[in-house]
């Protein structure tokens, strides 16, 4: 007598593993960039001159956030007169806006309810500050989350990574509130995995790496 349920789970298990070989393929590259990782030493960045910057900042109601930001990179090692801070105030309706001067930022407020959303924030951002300064009076752009902090070194790290050669520069990060709860914490865990384990060894071996945020 022909089992069709017999055949048919037979055909899910077979499928199964075939999809699970193939992710397992598709992954092990993270086995090598781990092994990389921990018996390779990080690439290790001269001094440089010091470049132009701008941080820019895509802020929507956030005013509890936003002034720590400001403060943390106001507070860096790296020259004040060679970085600007600008926040857009993206269709705000608290003080936003008001609390990022205050605390000493170059302030554009947009109000546009169509075109909603980070990436329309920053290029009108970006139309602002080469309509002020022009394409060429900066050197680079940081971006950054209005809820971010930033240590006292970052700019002046960065730098010298920039001055290196690259381009598109993404860095260590991790969460605020690690310890607040086992979700805060794994997510922790996987920033520092991906800093250490992926990022760090895709720069060893001159490979392209994930930027996001």
């Amino acid at each position: 007598m022909y089992n069709t349920e017999g055949t048919a789970m037979k055909f899910f298990i077979d499928a199964n593993f075939i999809i699970s070989l193939i992710f397992t393929v598709c992954y092990s590259y993270q086995i090598i960039y781990t092994i990389i990782a921990c018996f390779i030493k990080p690439k290790k960045f001269p001094e440089a001159p010091f470049h132009r910057y701008a941080l820019l900042v895509a802020a929507r109601n956030e005013k509890n956030v936003i002034s720590q930001l400001i403060e943390s990179a106001k507070n860096q090692t790296y020259p004040s007169e060679m970085y600007d801070i600008y926040v857009v105030a993206d269709n705000c309706t608290d003080e936003t806006a008001e609390i990022a001067r205050n605390a000493g930022a170059i302030v554009f407020e947009r109000s546009d309810t169509e075109n909603v959303g980070k990436g329309f924030a920053l290029d009108f951002l970006f139309q602002k500050i080469f309509e002020e300064k022009g394409n060429e009076y900066y050197d680079g752009y940081f971006i950054f989350d209005a809820d971010n902090l930033l240590d006292k070194n970052y700019i002046y790290e960065m730098n010298k990574v920039f001055s290196s050669g690259y381009e598109i520069i993404t860095s260590y990060r991790n969460s605020k509130n690690y310890d607040s709860s086992w979700v805060s914490a794994g997510y922790s865990l996987g920033f520092l995995r991906d800093a250490k384990f992926l990022h760090n060894a895709r720069m060893i071996v001159n490979s392209g790496s994930v930027i996001s945020g």
